[in-house]
């Protein structure tokens, strides 16, 4: 070995044991010898003379580099050395005085693919202009034996890969030369090199199955290009066919062949053309390897050229308007039902060709009226292939029962696997819709007479699974009516108890197929105690999966709030089968019964539900509620008065928690007209209940999650106990109010807004009270950091930042909503006058800066309501305010930024208010507003005197959109008149 040898060597070594530096040497010692003029010949020496593969290999990716970087540099002699030695390497001649290319060929296939990639860069520069015969002389070398033919087919593959195949990015010049390449080839060669494929694999097929794979292989890449009649004739096509069919033949082999005839298959040509290619090849040949075959990898081979083969068909007979139409359908009856086979068989990827093969050809079925005898079959086969095909896997039940890691993959792989399948099931069902029920009505009577056969879990949950899917392409008034399948079907569902039903996934798709077909319910009321089995026996709310009975109790409050009215004479038999539900909250257990419930929001809202209607009589509506309210508010006032260690604490906290998320879904059933006007009775249990909960707040006066809860009861109690509400706000909105931090102001803020929203000037008295330590709290820590919070902040927005941007949007709607519910005298009492300044500057910030409408709305409120006569002025200063400051900043300054971009179709309707807001200064202010806001705003926006003109006659003589207009003319020539923007003062 030479250092040349040493270097590469240490190059390609991957046992750790070679010191860094020394690779490092080496590398750059390599780097400096391509460098050399005569690298070309060097490495050619190399190939002649060297045993290492390592040695080989860098020599041809050497000599590949070279080529690609200096071709047009290179000299005639040295091109010509590079193309002969390379060339007789390839075809197993001696390289100068040396026969060199055994050792190169008996290499492995990395060495002898990087040749071939030599050899096609050479073509790629030079075919057919400079070395026109570089195909023709590799024909007479074919007989030296299967090393040159594997060559052969390594240079034609590398030829693909490099230049022809359009599965690789190429840019323009690749494709150019790939044109070239081609139609040369068709002129010249292509004709001679098939008829090698045809010779080597006859020659060879009982001798070397290799050989003939590796030529087949070769054959199907040019399939796509060469002229079809050179493979499919009496001569290639039998010979494939025969290599697929006849006994004895290598798999590997018969997968080849069988890959060509896909390609054929493939081939894109004129679909006339396509439909006598597709005619010729007689396929159904080929029908009895679908039964016979065992093996897996030739069935799917199989599956994808039986689907190609039907997909062609079907587009021919998209494409084709004659009698030709009929050839194809007759072509088509005969490969379904191969294709029907392997679908349920093969491999995921080809099964995916055939379901989108199957959607085409459902999709095609809608054209053809009435549909036949054997479209109708096919129909019933694809509607089996999408039963067998959505089941799980049993291999998988016990996982997805517990929904374990493993589980939770695999059902979200199907769930995923199955959408195409159903999107397949509905289009079915439009084109064939009594094949489609009659099917699914048979399949699911099947599961059902063997619903004692525990074992059959995949079966029952596909077929209801597909009950639920045909669901979703019915109406509403479908469902209704129930004709047909459902006045069978659905009764059939109620009253069946499979013995599979444990099982979690069963369960939850029969509930969630009940539901799906509760509106047929509705004009059956017979079924009523049927659906209510299922929603509350151990198929439902008591399944023993807390997953299934979670879910169980949200379906049951839908199937209630549908059919609310239908279910009063079963309430009873409601309540009773809820009592060990509702005992989860209402006993001393709730340690251990709330670790496997759900929070009981579903099931109480579905009994307030019940229990709220005035078709209940009255007596037994406060029996009912005072059943449930009582035993709660015991337990919250016995968690409150009992001992508090840190354990205990919490383990109350979630169990009150727990107790009012219940209550609270408990009232919405309960409207304001009952519980204050036609029963009393009932609203003065909601206020015992809320004099309860307000304690909450005393015991546990900084526990956020308690008082959101509290918070979100006393919205309930607003809606539901109307103004008879108010004796208790005063107390409840003190203990709100006594440990709050700033940053939980939100919810406080929301309450408010629902009490002005609903109570209006109603609740002046009690607003007036709560105001300054609303004010006071909320501007502590919004005032400072207003300006980080606009849309040009640059603060990063972590979860606190966050926080403040909502407190800051919230506090301005609560101004809002004062501002417009004739509560602004609010502002100026006595104890909030020391607010208003801080106040009015948050608003002319916000105006300024923020696209939000609502801000200025305030701002033209408030001067209708300080301001209500001309020159009338309830707070001093406050005209100056609005004509020097809010007008200028806002109204023209923040306008004329370039930020403020028209096209936007929120910042256009911004744009109204702003014109608005000049409209109202005007008729509130007159010729003061309009003199200042031109002589201070336009003169230093450098408006010409004659537009600011303009805007003072529009603005006292047109209409609103008129004046929008004209305005929005003049900031545009403004700011092209400044060709910049101004910055806010």
């Amino acid at each position: 070995m030479d250092d040349l040898d040493k270097a590469i060597l240490i190059n390609f070594d991957e046992s750790g044991t070679i010191d860094d530096s020394l690779k490092k040497q080496a590398k750059t010692f390599c780097e400096q010898i391509k460098a050399k003029p005569s690298i070309c010949s060097m490495c050619i020496e190399k190939l002649c003379f060297s045993n290492l593969i390592q040695v080989q290999f860098w020599c041809l990716q050497t000599l590949h580099e070279a080529i690609v970087s200096r071709y047009s540099s290179m000299n005639p002699q040295e091109k010509q050395l590079i193309r002969h030695s390379v060339f007789s390497i390839v075809c197993l001649e001696g390289v100068g005085a040396n026969n060199s290319a055994t050792r190169v060929l008996e290499g492995p296939p990395f060495v002898k693919n990087k040749l071939a990639q030599v050899l096609v860069t050479l073509i790629y520069f030079e075919y057919p202009l400079i070395w026109s015969s570089v195909f023709l002389d590799f024909f007479p070398h074919l007989n030296k034996g299967k090393m040159v033919i594997d060559m052969f087919c390594r240079v034609l593959n590398a030829l693909d890969d490099e230049l022809i195949s359009l599965d690789y990015p190429r840019t323009p010049e690749d494709i150019s030369v790939a044109t070239r390449v081609k139609d040369a080839m068709r002129e010249q060669c292509v004709g001679q090199i098939v008829r090698a494929w045809y010779e080597i694999v006859s020659m060879y097929r009982n001798v070397d199955e290799e050989v003939c794979v590796g030529v087949l292989e070769s054959m199907r890449r040019f399939i796509s290009w060469i002229d079809i009649g050179l493979v499919v004739n009496d001569a290639f096509g039998a010979l494939l066919f025969d290599l697929v069919l006849a006994a004895g033949v290598g798999d590997r082999l018969r997968s080849a062949a069988i890959k060509c005839l896909t390609a054929v298959v493939s081939k894109r040509i004129e679909p006339r053309s396509k439909l006598a290619l597709l005619q010729s090849l007689q396929i159904s040949r080929l029908f009895r390897l679908v039964v016979d075959d065992a093996n897996a990898e030739l069935v799917s081979d199989i599956a994808v050229l039986l689907t190609g083969y039907a997909t062609e068909l079907l587009d021919c007979f998209k494409r084709i308007d004659s009698e030709a139409r009929g050839i194809s359908m007759e072509l088509l009856d005969e490969v379904l039902p191969s294709v029907f086979h392997l679908m349920k068989d093969s491999e995921l990827d080809a099964t995916f060709n055939v379901v989108q093969f199957l959607s085409s050809y459902v999709a095609t079925m809608k054209s053809i009226t009435p549909l036949g005898e054997k479209q109708l079959l096919h129909v019933g086969k694809i509607l089996e292939l999408i039963s067998v095909l959505i089941r799980y896997d049993p291999e998988y039940r016990s996982n997805i029962d517990m929904l374990d890691k493993i589980g939770k993959e695999e059902e979200d792989r199907m769930v995923d696997f199955r959408k195409d399948l159903f999107v397949l099931l509905r289009s079915v069902g439009r084109v064939a819709p009594g094949v489609t029920h009659l099917f699914i009505r048979n399949l699911l009577a099947n599961v059902i007479s063997t619903s004692s056969n525990s074992s059959n879990v995949e079966e029952v949950e596909a077929a209801l699974s597909l009950l639920y899917a045909l669901g979703e392409s019915l109406t509403d008034e479908a469902i209704r009516d129930g004709q047909g399948l459902l006045s069978e079907v659905v009764p059939m569902l109620l009253s069946t108890k499979f013995s599979c039903h444990p099982n979690r996934l069963v369960a939850l798709m029969y509930l969630e197929t009940v539901t799906r077909y509760v509106k047929f319910i509705q004009d059956n009321t017979q079924y009523i105690p049927m659906v209510l089995a299922a929603f509350l026996d151990d198929r439902g709310i008591h399944h023993p999966n807390i997953n299934v009975s979670r879910r169980a109790s949200y379906l049951f409050l839908r199937f209630v709030k549908l059919l609310r009215v239908k279910l009063v004479p079963f309430i009873e038999t409601i309540l009773q089968s809820l009592q060990d539900a509702v005992a989860q909250f209402t006993s001393m257990n709730y340690t251990t019964e709330l670790s496997r419930s759900e929070d009981g929001s579903h099931i109480f809202e579905a009994i307030g539900l019940l229990i709220g209607m005035e078709d209940v009589p009255p007596e037994k509506q406060c029996d009912y509620l005072s059943s449930l309210l009582i035993p709660l508010c015991q337990q919250v006032e016995v968690l409150l008065v009992n001992d508090k260690t840190n354990v205990e604490a919490n383990v109350k906290v979630a169990a009150i928690q727990h107790i009012i998320m219940a209550i609270n879904s408990l009232s919405k059933g309960f409207n304001e007209r009952l519980a204050t006007s036609s029963r009393p009775t009932i609203g003065l249990m909601f206020k015992q209940t809320l004099d309860v909960l307000l304690q909450v707040l005393v015991v546990f006066p900084k526990v956020g999650s308690l008082r959101s809860k509290v918070i979100s009861f006393i919205h309930r109690m607003v809606d539901t106990l109307g103004s008879s509400v108010f004796p208790y706000l005063p107390k409840a909105l003190g203990q709100l109010l006594a440990e709050s931090e700033p940053k939980e102001m939100v919810g406080f803020l929301l309450l408010l807004n629902q009490l002005m929203c609903k109570f209006n000037t109603s609740v002046h008295d009690i607003l007036e009270e709560s105001f300054p330590a609303v004010a006071g709290r909320v501007l502590s820590v919004i005032a400072g950091d207003a300006l980080l919070l606009g849309p040009g902040a640059v603060t990063a927005i972590t979860e606190e930042v966050r926080e403040l941007q909502e407190l800051q949007q919230t506090f301005l709607s609560f101004l809002h909503v004062v501002a417009t519910h004739n509560l602004s005298s609010v502002f100026l009492s006595p104890q909030n006058r020391e607010y208003l300044d801080q106040i009015m500057q948050l608003l002319l910030y916000s105006s300024c800066n923020h696209k939000d409408i609502l801000v200025r709305k305030i701002f033209i409120r408030l001067i209708k309501d300080w301001c209500g006569q001309p020159y009338e002025e309830k707070v001093p200063g406050f005209r100056n305010f609005m004509i020097q400051t809010f007008a200028i900043n806002c109204c023209l300054y923040s306008v004329l930024d370039r930020s403020f971009e028209f096209h936007d179709a929120n910042t256009h309707i911004l744009f109204g208010e702003i014109v608005l807001a000049q409209k109202v200064m005007f008729d509130k202010f007159g010729n003061e507003f309009l003199v200042y806001f031109v002589s201070k705003g336009f003169s230093s926006a450098h408006c010409p005197p004659h537009l600011a003109e303009q805007y003072g006659q529009k603005l006292q003589e047109a209409d609103i959109k008129e004046l929008k207009s004209f305005y929005k003319s003049l900031i545009e020539n403004l700011r092209i008149q400044q060709n910049g923007s101004l910055v806010f003062r």
